[in-house]
């Protein structure tokens, strides 16, 4: 690999359909990927230490929150600022070896020889990535192919399980269980004994630990803001002054909520916040107004058209534009060079800014949708939905869930939805329903038949419900009349695939296209396990699902 060049191909929209070589399409420069890429190799001998320590009776909190929040902060469009992996790197070394000497006070085994257990960070950031340089995730040609696809399968699905990990550690819900396995996996991608059984059962181990953490982020949400309710939201605007918030994590929203009553701002939502709006303990504030723009891959020209001040949660960022670069400010995990940071949940330069920008000159009045639907409110009308099926006025539920981007093949999913028949219901979450969040499907004996059963995290949602129905119709979850239409683009979504592929889910329908990641061998197994799908056309996976 020459200087500054770099590999990536953990993202659907990856160069090619294979891989980025000099620059992330998603605006990642080679530095910042390769100071990533140095980071998990740090990680996987801190990962080495962690688990020899708690064969010995060491748990370290802090390793394990760093370990997730460090994870966290590589997925796709999350952190693109240089400094904070220069820190991370030498963090990272810095807790390895003071767990290193704690393992071996206890009696543990610290005599590992791989280089990312011993290896010393470079002071300069020319020094750190020359080392990163030879640390990529192609680092070692003798890996197998297929094993190597496993790897990086397991990776990224671990990435996934620490973004929601750390989002249920902010709501205070945690078990060690998820930070013993997420070190398991790191440190198990520099074992050379391990067979390509082996590997599979680590990939579908991960989904089976991603099921658990996200129970936990979900019952971290709605013992804090109360289970969503069916709640019409506006995509309209109020005069006045406004702030904008994307993301995930609720408390960010709950504290700027909270921070700006009472000072004449209203506060929207954007992307994967729009189901906040749907907790209780979220919409009581009479100032949390509705949701703006639509999903993330159209995030800079809302962001640049909107009147007020943006915060960024802890998601996602694009390349901002110079001329509004003062109006977004980030929290949690994300980083942008030259982009304020909220580091403290002090939200006061956030509304202070608002307040100086002149906001919305006048009501805007838009469309609505509903949100809500998640599985709470969903089961408590299983009586319902059971008497529609066996009345057959509904004959099928399709799932058609997952990310959104930019890349040309999406508007498939916005086709799939208006070509779904009367008689069946689609249920939805993620950011990629804001391919068709807005259609005006009607509704099936009082159910809508457009369900937005909310964040990619609540997938959990999802899951529970595809249980309920088969307990409640005696049937195992492949014999509902229930069909997953997934599509995907960064690792939160590997990882609800991995969950699903753990459950035993089959016949899923996966695009716009499959994992660069993924070996053909690999993909071979997957098919004749699970009979995974790509999409081709609408009417002909219809056709294939329906029979007709």
């Amino acid at each position: 690999m020459g200087k500054q060049d770099m590999f990536c191909y953990q993202c659907e929209q990856t160069a090619k359909g294979e891989g980025c070589t000099r620059m992330g399409v998603c605006g990642k420069e080679p530095e910042v990927a390769i100071l990533q890429d140095l980071l998990i190799y740090a990680l996987k001998g801190l990962s080495q230490y962690a688990v020899e320590g708690r064969r010995v009776g060491i748990k370290d909190r802090d390793v394990n929150l760093f370990t997730c929040e460090a994870l966290f902060s590589t997925l796709t469009n999350v952190n693109f600022d240089p400094s904070y992996f220069v820190k991370g790197i030498h963090r990272c070394a810095e807790m390895r070896d003071n767990l290193k000497k704690r393992v071996r006070d206890a009696g543990g085994q610290v005599s590992f020889t791989e280089e990312p257990a011993t290896f010393k960070p470079e002071k300069t950031l020319e020094g750190l990535i020359a080392q990163g340089e030879k640390a990529g995730l192609k680092f070692d040609p003798s890996i197998h192919p297929d094993i190597l696809s496993l790897q990086h399968t397991l990776l990224f699905g671990i990435k996934g399980v620490a973004a929601y990990a750390d989002h249920a550690l902010i709501l205070g819900k945690e078990d060690d269980a998820v930070f013993a396995f997420i070190h398991e996996g790191l440190a198990s991608m520099l074992r050379k004994d391990l067979s390509l059984d082996d590997w599979i059962k680590l990939v579908l181990k991960c989904g089976e630990i991603n099921l658990r953490t996200m129970e936990l982020l979900d019952s971290g949400n709605t013992e804090a803001y109360g289970h969503p309710v069916p709640t019409k939201v506006s995509l309209g605007s109020k005069k006045g002054k406004a702030i904008l918030v994307s993301g995930h994590d609720l408390k960010d929203l709950e504290e700027i909520l909270r921070q700006s009553e009472g000072k004449g701002i209203y506060v929207y939502t954007h992307g994967e916040m729009l189901p906040a709006q749907g907790y209780p303990g979220l919409k009581k504030y009479s100032h949390f107004y509705g949701h703006y723009g639509t999903a993330w891959q159209n995030q800079a020209r809302e962001f640049e058209k909107f009147p007020g001040a943006i915060l960024m949660t802890t998601n996602c960022i694009q390349r901002p534009k110079d001329s509004y670069k003062n109006n977004i400010f980030t929290c949690g995990t994300v980083g942008w060079p030259g982009i304020p940071h909220v580091s403290d949940r002090n939200f006061a330069p956030v509304i202070n800014r608002a307040l100086e920008l002149p906001g919305f000159l006048a009501d805007e009045n838009g469309r609505s949708v509903m949100v809500g639907f998640a599985h709470n409110t969903l089961l408590s009308i299983a009586d319902k939905v059971i008497d529609a099926v066996k009345g057959k006025a509904i004959r099928h539920f399709f799932l058609v869930a997952g990310c959104d981007g930019a890349k040309p093949g999406r508007n498939y999913y916005t086709e799939f939805v208006e070509k779904v028949p009367k008689d069946a219901v689609v249920l939805t979450l993620a950011c990629g329903k804001f391919r068709f969040f807005d259609k005006d499907l009607g509704e099936i004996g009082g159910i809508p038949r457009l369900l937005d059963m909310g964040q990619c995290n609540d997938a959990y949602s999802a899951i529970q419900v595809a249980i309920a129905l088969s307990k409640a119709f005696n049937v195992g979850v492949n014999e509902l009349p229930l069909s997953f239409v997934l599509s995907w683009y960064e690792q939160k979504a590997v990882v609800i695939l991995l969950t699903l592929l753990y459950l035993g889910i089959k016949n899923i329908r996966l695009g716009p296209s499959l994992p660069a990641f993924i070996s053909p061998s690999v993909l071979n197994t997957l098919v004749k396990t699970f009979d995974i799908k790509p999409i081709t056309t609408p009417e002909a996976d219809l056709k294939a699902i329906l029979g007709n």
